[in-house]
């Protein structure tokens, strides 16, 4: 099968948990202190998905990237802003798949109408930092020592990109059924395979 880009279904929960828990366990890129459940993985997807994209990349039929995106904040002034995430197996990490996914992301992104999306990234982290900044991100600011995990205080950085320009009147934004039925679906997807490289 080639590799593709799509969206998450609850069956990809058990190998997006065998990349995203190690990194809780060894790592301070996520502040999660334990890593979730296959079970309460597959439940992210499926609570994530009405509202926002959440993306895989798949080659071999195994998922070795996903990308996906959450409320920035729950009151209702914020809705047009997003959080977003990204994840990529260790052995395929530099071959340009959070690229692509994030490229992908964006595009749904903008197209249900969100104006701006934010990254908080555990510091030090500079393959991350280079990442995002690579794709637009700007530094808003530092939250200083805000977690403490693996025996350490930890800051976060904050990193913004704007999505839309700013409307004087925006509309809501359009739930993401409303894309996955858009004729430019498929097409929107595989924008992102020709930045992969790995492989």
């Amino acid at each position: 099968m080639n590799p593709i880009i799509r969206l998450a279904a609850g069956s990809d929960a058990e190998q997006i948990h065998a990349i995203y828990a190690p990194i809780v366990k060894q790592t301070a890129i996520s502040f999660e202190l334990e890593p979730p459940t296959v079970g309460e993985m597959r439940a992210r997807i499926a609570g994530t998905l009405p509202r926002f994209p959440w993306l895989v990349y798949v080659s071999d039929q195994k998922v070795i990237g996903y990308a996906y995106a959450s409320p920035h904040r729950t009151r209702a002034a914020y809705q047009w802003a997003v959080d977003v995430a990204v994840y990529v197996d260790a052995r395929a990490r530099r071959g340009g798949i959070g690229t692509a996914l994030y490229t992908v992301l964006f595009e749904i992104l903008r197209r249900q109408g969100f104006y701006s999306a934010h990254a908080g990234i555990a510091l030090p982290n500079p393959a991350s930092i280079g990442l995002h900044e690579s794709l637009g991100f700007v530094p808003v600011g530092v939250y200083r020592a805000v977690g403490y995990k693996l025996g350490a205080w930890r800051d976060v950085g904050w990193w913004q990109s704007n999505l839309l320009p700013r409307s004087a009147d925006p509309a809501l934004p359009l739930p993401l059924e409303r894309i996955i039925h858009s004729p430019e679906w498929e097409s929107i997807l595989a924008r992102g395979l020709p930045l992969i490289h790995y492989g």
